[in-house]
């Protein structure tokens, strides 16, 4: 006998909660959000409608059905389970924050803020989660899923980043860095930029967006379901020992962007998650291109 179907709730604290912690009690926090201008009455609404959102979907779950939950901040703790359906109920980034670690399992995005976030990913409202549900374990569930395209950078000593949106190479303080980069098999060029950006087309609606609206004659980015990346080195700056004839392309599966550190510290990080790099030292290489995991998000 199988066992029945276990749904993963995703969730994150909300900025209600945040402030709790931060200041202690309502009334530190009330002072806090007003000496800036905030009330914090509009931030305690979001949040209790955050709550029930979170509530009807969890009530959707049908009573035979195996559930969990697990908070943003535990998800690089939590095991994943292949049969597992995961519902990511906030906003468009919750889901890039779960996707990295998951290895295939469908994924419904529920937006608990319709109107006030951009539902890329998360498509759907809390009352459709029993009929999401039901369908995403049942059978033709697979002609509903979006396979949406993952960026990976792989270090020479085995570290490993995946992201849903872009991949960040550079200084963590975004100030000067230096490294040798080649594409493909091309010749490498010593750069000093203020960092690259390896991004997918799920991500080329946001930091990559802005790189490309920087320059003119930027390259189209591709589809979000499309098997290629686009790059861009940000600021590239000409010098005598260094070049700028390689700032922005694209890359097909099976091509990588290779840049070897010459600084004494370099970082790599993706979707935005600054607590979560790899730590890359002189002489270090490390290679980005497309993953070969994908997020499947039902649609």
């Amino acid at each position: 006998m199988s066992l029945a179907p276990r749904v993963v709730l995703v969730h994150r604290r909300t900025e209600y909660e945040e402030l709790l912690a931060r200041h202690g009690s309502r009334g530190q926090a009330s002072f806090f959000t007003g000496s800036r201008g905030r009330s914090l009455a509009e931030v305690e609404e979001r949040h209790h409608r955050s709550l029930a959102a979170l509530a009807e979907v969890a009530g959707a779950v049908p009573l035979d059905w195996r559930r969990s939950r697990v908070e943003r901040t535990d998800l690089d703790r939590f095991l994943f389970g292949p049969e597992d359906l995961v519902v990511v109920v906030g906003q468009d980034g919750l889901v890039a924050n779960a996707a990295k670690y998951l290895s295939g399992q469908p994924v419904i995005g529920v937006d608990t803020e319709p109107g006030r976030n951009p539902g890329v990913l998360v498509r759907h409202r809390p009352d459709q989660a029993g009929r999401l549900l039901r369908a995403a374990a049942g059978p033709g569930a697979e002609r509903q899923l979006e396979e949406r395209t993952m960026v990976e950078a792989v270090a020479d000593d085995t570290q490993r980043l995946l992201a849903l949106n872009e991949v960040y190479l550079g200084q963590s303080g975004h100030q000067t860095s230096r490294y040798r980069l080649a594409v493909g098999g091309g010749p490498e060029e010593a750069q000093a930029s203020s960092g690259v950006l390896v991004g997918t087309g799920t991500g080329a609606t946001g930091w990559c967006r802005s790189a490309a609206l920087e320059r003119a004659g930027a390259l189209p980015p591709p589809g979000p379901t499309a098997s290629a990346l686009a790059w861009f080195v940000r600021e590239a700056w000409p010098s005598p020992t260094t070049g700028t004839a390689q700032v922005q392309g694209l890359l097909a599966p099976g091509e990588a962007l290779t840049l070897t550190v010459e600084s004494d510290r370099l970082i790599a990080f993706g979707d935005g998650v600054e607590s979560d790099a790899l730590q890359l030292s002189w002489g270090q290489t490390v290679r980005v291109g497309v993953a070969a995991q994908r997020l499947r998000l039902f649609v």
